[in-house]
């Protein structure tokens, strides 16, 4: 990373989430490569519990922004033992592969590049494939259903005895993960319509509708996306296309379909970066993409809908 200086209008970095709260501050102008290795001596202070909610572990928090090789290329990270992913945890030795991808260096520079990521070390620096320097903000339409039998009956699971949910997701393109259908804010939209416009791109292919079905999808997409909703997540995501100076934030947010009438009269049809969509059933079984699962977990405890099959946890374990 070429060395340069922090300036003293760099104060703070400051996160919003539902289960975390982080703030970094600097007072000083040391070298970055100072302040990568030696935090104290940069006068770095942090308060940090990311996603503690989720697991009760930091370490477990931070995995998936430190696997290798990086989305969409051969580059491997240098490798970051869970004692030494804290900024606080003085690591002179700390050397990070630096990678922007070439698409991303032909955008425009959004912010600071000597921000730092709150939840620790990546073994990374620069861009990678995020468009920003720091947050890069994303919104993730959690669309859920009851699992009904042939009658309209809630079906429930034999062992933990309640009834089982089912959500909208979509097999990624770029990494062929199932994943919550979901994206990019674009400047300016806001996280209502970036919801609803997702959803419709990634799991009913409305890029590709001619204008009078877009004009019908788009009056029964209001119908889903104006009823009473969850907040089920807001903040850091441990995501593989992380680094030290740019992650991912996202707000998690849950659409239900009490009755199943407003669904089924929308047909699924994977679109733009999903090659695939379907109605999955939520269980503690589930492998999605990033922290998707323990989105989907949260939603499960919410609607006090099946998780585990294992009595003491249930949906709190």
């Amino acid at each position: 990373m070429a060395a340069g200086f922090l300036g003293r209008t760099l104060a703070a970095v400051s996160l919003s989430v539902a289960l975390a709260s982080v703030t970094v501050k600097s007072s000083g102008g040391c070298s970055v490569a100072a302040c990568r290795n030696s935090l104290s001596s940069c006068r770095f202070h942090v308060n940090s519990n990311m996603m503690s909610g989720f697991n009760g572990t930091k370490e477990n928090s931070h995995n998936k922004a430190r696997t290798s090789p990086y989305p969409g290329s051969k580059v491997q990270r240098s490798q970051v033992p869970n004692d030494k992913v804290d900024w606080l945890v003085e690591w002179h030795d700390y050397n990070p592969v630096e990678y922007t991808a070439v698409s991303v260096l032909a955008g425009p520079q959004w912010a600071d590049p000597q921000i730092r990521n709150p939840a620790g070390r990546t073994g990374l620096v620069g861009r990678g494939l995020l468009g920003r320097w720091g947050p890069n903000h994303a919104a993730d339409p959690i669309i859920t259903r009851w699992k009904r039998d042939r009658s309209g009956n809630k079906i429930t699971h034999p062992i933990s005895g309640k009834s089982i949910l089912q959500f909208v997701a979509i097999k990624r393109k770029d990494c062929g993960e199932w994943a919550i259908p979901g994206g990019m804010v674009d400047p300016g939209e806001k996280i209502s319509a970036t919801l609803k416009r997702e959803f419709g791109e990634e799991a009913l292919n409305s890029l590709q509708k001619s204008s009078a079905e877009k004009r019908e999808l788009q009056e029964k997409l209001h119908k889903l996306f104006s009823q009473e909703h969850l907040v089920i997540y807001k903040g850091y995501v441990d995501d593989p296309r992380n680094t030290d100076n740019a992650w991912m934030e996202t707000e998690a947010v849950n659409y239900h379909d009490e009755t199943g009438e407003i669904m089924d009269n929308l047909t699924l049809e994977a679109g733009d970066d999903a090659g695939k969509v379907k109605w999955m059933d939520i269980s503690d079984k589930l492998k999605l993409y990033a922290s998707h699962a323990q989105f989907i977990k949260l939603v499960a405890e919410k609607r006090d809908a099946h998780w585990s099959e294992d009595s003491e946890t249930g949906c709190s374990g």
